[in-house]
């Protein structure tokens, strides 16, 4: 059977209409035009955009729709699902009745396991009959933490709170809730599923994309790049306008996730082509992913910068760091991805030699080096 030419992705952003915007370096080729909830822009004749709504400032998540080979019919691939939560799964309802009515859904990918991500995998899934296609760690962390719903938090997640220098009103109201929020905005995932590796190829249609991993956000979440027509489908490893969380995490509350991620940014950089388009999980699609990925770094090593002096004047718990990390007020709502983040700051500094810890009655107190 003779193989089709891959597609030409740029000719809708050529004769789309809008009018590309300019923005610290960067190139959003389709202005600030986007999608609503449930609708599908077509990037390209084979690429569909849509958004589903997420709450708090995030506000929305972009997802993929990728044209794929079907027994019958049009097929088509999801790359990433929206939480699973009534306002999504009716969206998502109403294009299968509606525009992907006579379209059958072959499978779906998911960059990684955060609940925007995933939300909604397992009930497509279901749903469908088709697989879907993870990181194994990412799928492992999903299926864990979707089975791990208690009445009240683990003694260690309260001595660890502590340790960070939560007070003793904040550690007791944590252990009178329940535990398990990750459960409630994510559906039931298969007990299977097909695994992507870093590097790996894989064939969507008329696409190969090529699997790139990043760690940092998450352990090993997993990017899809399109070399030849340029495309990334980048989930929350590059973000245009705002920059991702990356946190000590429970289940690893030993590691270096910062490093991590600046090891990331310098891997993605060598690979990715500066003229690539690339399409984040929020935000507008953008050219221009090695200044991005530059002020990345920047903005991190200039944190650190800040962080380690101030340890020179006087000694921090990780929630005493928050007004010079962050710049801004720190709500419940965000207090313990906040908490999470400056951690990763201290650990940082600490395990590259720049500061140290002392941990008195549980509390740990930093200084520099």
């Amino acid at each position: 059977m003779a193989t089709k030419a891959p597609p030409a992705y740029d000719m809708s952003l050529v004769d789309h209409g809008f009018e590309a915007k300019e923005l610290k370096g960067l190139t959003y080729p389709l202005g600030d035009h986007a999608p609503g909830y449930g609708e599908i822009y077509k990037l390209a004749p084979d690429l569909g955009w849509t958004r589903m709504p997420v709450p708090g400032n995030l506000n929305h998540i972009n997802l993929w729709l990728l044209d794929d080979d079907a027994a019958e019919g049009e097929g088509y691939a999801i790359a990433d699902t929206g939480l699973f939560m009534p306002d999504t799964v009716e969206h998502w309802k109403s294009m299968f009745a509606g525009v992907l009515s006579e379209r059958q859904l072959t499978r779906i990918f998911v960059t990684h396991f955060h609940p925007d991500h995933v939300g909604c995998a397992g009930w497509l899934a279901n749903k469908f009959k088709v697989s879907v296609w993870m990181n194994r760690t990412e799928w492992l962390l999903a299926r864990l933490m979707s089975a791990d719903v208690r009445d009240h938090p683990p003694e260690e997640i309260l001595r660890r709170r502590k340790f960070y220098g939560y007070d003793e009103e904040r550690v007791e109201k944590m252990r009178v809730g329940g535990w398990g929020n990750f459960a409630r905005a994510v559906s039931r995932l298969p007990t299977g599923h097909h695994r992507l590796d870093d590097k790996a190829v894989v064939r969507v249609g008329n696409r190969e994309w090529t699997i790139m991993t990043g760690g940092g956000h998450t352990p090993e979440h997993a990017c899809m790049v399109d070399h030849h027509n340029g495309v990334i489908i980048a989930g929350d490893q590059i973000l245009p306008r705002i920059t991702s969380n990356v946190s000590i995490m429970d289940s690893e509350p030993e590691a270096d996730p910062l490093a991590e991620w600046l090891a990331s940014i310098a891997k993605f950089r060598a690979a990715l082509p500066d003229d690539m388009l690339v399409l984040p999980a929020h935000g507008f699609p953008f050219k221009g992913v090695h200044a991005r990925l530059d002020r990345l770094a920047s903005g991190h090593h200039e944190q650190l910068d800040r962080l380690e002096a101030a340890l020179r004047t006087k000694e921090m718990r990780a929630v005493d760091t928050f007004g010079l990390l962050f710049g801004r007020p720190i709500d419940d709502g965000i207090y313990g991805l906040a908490t999470g983040e400056a951690m990763a700051h201290l650990r940082y500094l600490e395990r590259a030699g720049r500061a140290r810890i002392e941990i008195r009655d549980g509390v740990g107190w930093f200084h520099a080096a």
